[in-house]
């Protein structure tokens, strides 16, 4: 197939030897291109857009041919959120709560604590009536144990693959986009439920935390000169483990033990002896709890950079734990089993996953749960191989140590779940309550219906697609016109027809219709010419309009733009002809006057008002399928073709007359007008013989005059202010000149704009007032001090010699008069000087713009700050002021950009990098005053452009080129601050 250029030349070639009085209805059809063959599929591998009997790749490839049901929908099988066969229950993550549904799986399978949960008494007495339950009320738990037990219910019994745990948050408070401390969170969460259980009546359910979680232990410290040993017991309900320096869990567990020796300054005091002793003091071991948890301390505090880091270092421990050596009573039960393993996927303490490998207490089997996503390990076996894989690499990254049998290594593990090993093999279920076991029964029932629901959609997506699939076959076949009758549709149309993920709108062919309501010839290229068979049954079934038949092709725009072509073929020739006409000399009054820019570009000219005639291919008088034109747009260009000029129209006056300026026109011959006027029939015309505009005579007359008494006036104005105008021997305040008790003040402003006008009287207007009252409030006192007017304020006004001040007064307007007096008052020789102005200092509205300019100085938000490092504690006092002596002058030059909301401000990190001080070590003070509000602007804080911060730091560091390895850009800790768990 041709290229569409060369189709569109094909379908015009007849116009150059055709007159518009002699188009037929065959040179119309031609130009509508309805003599282009149809393409074949096959051979034409995509759409022909030049030719409109081209139906091949315009999306029908997806419906011929057999179809797949799963393209008919994009619904999931409903059945994928099923849950499987013998396998728990996930949880969904909210956000960022995946450390909260670890948590949650292991307290889960912990049995008696699910057991004595499931006991505690439902308060939720307006909800259960009798012992069914309220059909069309929705179940809302009122407490944190009645939604731990509706949700251990769900686990335990639900046909979801995952439950929603978003009412247990709310209920806690917790934020669903901040990652929290995991640890943290299972310890205050602990201590909510003790709280909370404790008000019940039965034992079984307020002991059951102390029962499984709680332990004893002692801090005993031995006095080394009298033998008196001192305890202070303490419950814990799970032991937090230094990890640093060591490879085994047993190391960890030796070294919480180990013995402390307390001397020199953290000498004991011994009651005993009354006095200061040297001591040992160790942690004894009194009992341990059924479940025993231990922390792994992965998160530690780095002093260097103020914020939390994770250590990341391999840890050995066994599945078989024996606690005997470690307690004081031995000969008990002792022997502990590993029933879970918490992870935390990721290098930085600030972000990663939480994930727990926990063991079915019933059957052995090691599971991984992932929020939604259970896995079932294999052979009952805990692997933790590919947690440990996912981890980020880094340059330091050591090898994971050789592990043998029952036993693991691990770099992300940070809570290891022990089970106290009993010959007594566990229940072999835990009963759900009635009354939970019917909610749950409710939520399965929906979950059926929702299952059932999303069946019967995606059945009837796939019917309504094989209907679909079975009519674009079907139609398809019958697209091509051939000699038979035909219309016309739209490419886009369709397109959107064939396309499966959008439903078919009513045809909509405006967009294609030319100023006669007919089918514009440009538009034929994103067109298509089918059969009137096709187009019956797509208007009954779609509906839309207009329908453009046969008789939709326009003659008109065939005609228009066949006498466009013509003259088109004949610009080279016309332009030949004008050039040479031009050279020919005018005699007499025969000529026309014409722009000299039309005639350089009026063959260009020509050529785009024969292209506006021709018709744009991309202008479009409506819209379709929804797609409206931009209307601001369109004005737009509207106005911008507005504005630019026609042929002849840049010798036209703002009068509508021709110009008064022979230089920007010439004059030609009445052959070369006439000719141009053939292209520009609705040009100006200006004969030879035409006038100028005459109200532009009047004006240019008047200007000239202006121009002249202008420079009249600057002239006489330099003349008797010559040194005013020069800025030479001006007075000076600071420096009283002898000759003269009395100075005049004028504004700075009416002085420059004064000497712009003298410098260039013809291009500014005349300055006519002194303007004074700039200088005075609005009580018509002086804003400025005589001693601000010698430093700060001397920018702002110009002093005036009384001789000056009387040519002034003669040459301006004056509004105020604003004078300075000399006066010698006292008998002593020498007598006292006094300086007074005429008006008087206004104190208060002069105070208002010592504050105004004092607010302007404190917002900003690009500055320089100066940073003074002190060392060797070091001051030196004067003037009740500290002046600190500084090591150096180094600067903080980096301006920082304007802050979004809710960003602290000062960024004192920047501080850290260029002196070598962590935020924590950092004392910064200004004005002997310390800058310690970390959420406050350096505005407040009394810190203006080129202030001078002085920086104290605690302590050196040594080792500052280790910083950047650890150090992390993180927003201040809130914790668990405003939730639940701390409510109570």
């Amino acid at each position: 197939m041709a290229p569409r250029l060369q189709l569109e030349k094909a379908a015009w070639r007849w116009a150059e030897t055709v007159r518009p009085e002699e188009v037929s209805q065959e040179h119309i059809e031609t130009a509508y291109r309805i003599w282009l063959e149809p393409c074949i599929r096959g051979v034409c591998r995509r759409n022909c857009k030049g030719n409109p009997n081209c139906l091949v790749g315009i999306g029908e490839h997806i419906w011929l041919g057999e179809i797949d049901e799963n393209s008919f929908h994009n619904i999931d099988d409903p059945n994928c959120e099923r849950r499987k066969k013998n396998s728990f229950v996930g949880l969904t993550n909210l956000g960022a709560t995946c450390y909260v549904n670890t948590f949650l799986q292991v307290w889960f399978l912990n049995l008696e604590l699910r057991q004595a949960l499931y006991l505690c008494p439902s308060t939720c007495s307006d909800y259960v009536m009798g012992d069914s339950i309220q059909e069309e009320k929705d179940y809302e738990p009122q407490t944190i144990c009645e939604h731990l037990q509706y949700l251990f219910a769900l686990l335990q019994n639900s046909n979801r693959r995952y439950i929603d745990p978003s009412g247990f948050v709310k209920a806690l408070g917790l934020d669903t986009g901040q990652q929290q401390d995991a640890q943290e969170f299972s310890k205050l969460f602990m201590s909510l439920l003790e709280d909370t259980l404790s008000k019940q009546k039965n034992p079984d359910v307020r002991n059951i935390v102390q029962q499984q979680f709680c332990g004893e232990y002692a801090y005993v410290t031995v006095c080394n000169q009298c033998g008196r040993e001192s305890k202070l017991l303490s419950k814990f309900y799970e032991l937090e483990l230094n990890i640093q320096g060591h490879k085994q869990l047993t190391d960890c567990i030796s070294e919480f033990l180990k013995e402390e020796k307390l001397e020199g300054d953290n000498r004991y005091f011994c009651e005993n002896c009354q006095s200061k002793q040297n001591a040992t003091r160790k942690i004894r071991l009194l009992s341990l709890p059924c479940t025993l948890n231990l922390q792994l301390m992965r998160f530690v505090f780095d002093r260097q950079t103020g914020h939390k880091k994770k250590l990341n270092t391999y840890i050995g421990f066994s599945e078989i734990l024996d606690m005997e050596p470690y307690v004081e009573h031995k000969g008990g039960s002792y022997v502990y089993e590993l029933s879970a393993v918490l992870i935390h996927r990721g290098v930085s303490a600030y972000s990663g996953h939480y994930i727990a490998h926990v063991k079915d207490p019933q059957s052995g089997e090691w599971y991984k749960f992932n929020d939604e996503d259970i896995e079932k390990m294999e052979g009952k076996k805990l692997q933790l191989g590919i947690e440990e894989d996912l981890a980020e690499p880094s340059k330091s990254q050591t090898r994971k140590p050789k592990c043998g049998k029952g036993t693991h290594c691990s770099r992300n593990a940070y809570m290891l779940v022990y089970r106290l090993q009993t010959q007594e093999k566990p229940n072999t279920i835990v009963q759900v309550p009635a009354f939970l076991q019917e909610l749950v029964d409710r939520d399965n029932s929906k979950f059926e219906e929702w299952c059932i629901e999303m069946a019967e959609m995606r059945k009837q997506s796939v019917d309504k697609g094989k209907a679909k699939h079975e009519e674009v076959k079907e139609l398809y076949q019958r697209l091509p016109a051939g000699a038979e009758p035909y219309e016309f549709v739209s490419l886009e149309w369709l397109q959107k027809w064939l396309d499966e993920s959008t439903p078919t709108k009513p045809i909509d062919n405006h967009a294609c219709l030319c100023s006669h309501d007919k089918l514009h010839p440009d538009k034929i290229s994103i067109m298509k010419r089918i059969s009137e068979y096709a187009a019956d049954i797509f208007y009954s079934r779609y509906g839309g309009g207009p329908r453009l038949t046969v008789k939709a092709l326009c003659k008109e725009c065939v005609v228009e733009r066949c006498r466009v072509l013509r003259l088109k073929n004949q610009l080279n020739e016309d332009y030949k002809t004008v050039n040479n006409l031009l050279k020919a000399t005018v005699k007499g009054n025969d000529g026309f006057w014409v722009g000299k820019s039309s005639l350089r570009s009026w063959r260009q000219l020509a050529l785009e008002q024969l292209d506006e005639q021709d018709g744009d291919v991309d202008q479009s008088n409506g819209k379709m399928n929804g797609n409206t034109l931009n209307k601001e747009e369109s004005k737009e260009e509207r106005k911008e073709e507005e504005e630019e000029l026609n042929f002849n129209e840049d010798i036209l006056c703002p009068h509508g007359e021709l110009c008064i300026s022979e230089n920007e026109r010439r004059l030609v011959s009445k052959d070369a007008w006439n000719k141009l006027q053939q292209y520009f029939p609705k040009a100006p015309e200006f004969p030879s013989y035409r006038e100028c505009c005459s109200q532009c005579k009047i004006l240019e007359r008047e200007g000239e005059e202006n121009e002249a008494l202008h420079k009249m006036i600057a002239n006489e104005q330099k003349t008797s202010l010559p040194n005013l105008f020069q800025d030479k021997n001006r007075p000076c305040l600071s420096n009283w000149p002898e000759d003269t008790d009395v100075l005049y003040i004028v504004s700075q402003f009416f002085v420059e704009e004064w000497r712009k006008f003298v410098r260039k009287p013809t291009r500014c207007s005349p300055v006519s007032s002194v303007g004074n009252s700039a200088l005075l409030c609005p009580h018509g006192g002086l804003m400025f001090t005589f001693a601000s007017m010698t430093k700060e304020d001397s920018k702002l006004i110009a002093l005036i010699w009384p001789g000056e001040w009387q040519m002034i007064q003669k040459l301006f307007v004056v509004d105020h008069v604003i004078k300075i007096t000399r006066t010698e008052v006292g008998d002593v020789n020498p007598s006292e000087t006094q300086y007074i102005s005429e008006p008087k200092l206004c104190p208060e509205c002069r105070e208002g713009l010592l504050c105004q300019q004092q607010r302007d100085l404190r917002e900003y938000t690009q500055a320089t700050i100066y940073v003074h490092k002190v060392v060797d504690n070091k001051k030196v006092m004067k003037d009740s002021v500290p002046e600190l002596n500084v090591s150096s002058s180094e600067t903080e030059e980096d301006k920082e950009e304007a802050k979004p909301d809710g960003e602290k401000d000062p960024d004192f990190n920047q501080i850290m990098h260029a002196f070598s001080v962590a935020p924590f070590d950092q004392n910064l003070s200004i004005d002997g005053k310390i800058l310690s509000d970390d959420c406050a602007t350096l505005g407040t804080l009394g810190v203006i452009p080129e202030s001078v911060i002085l920086l104290k730091a605690d302590e050196p560091i040594a080792d500052y080129a280790a910083m950047d390895d650890v150090m992390q850009v993180c927003m201040p800790e809130e914790g668990f601050k405003g939730t639940g768990l701390l409510g109570h």
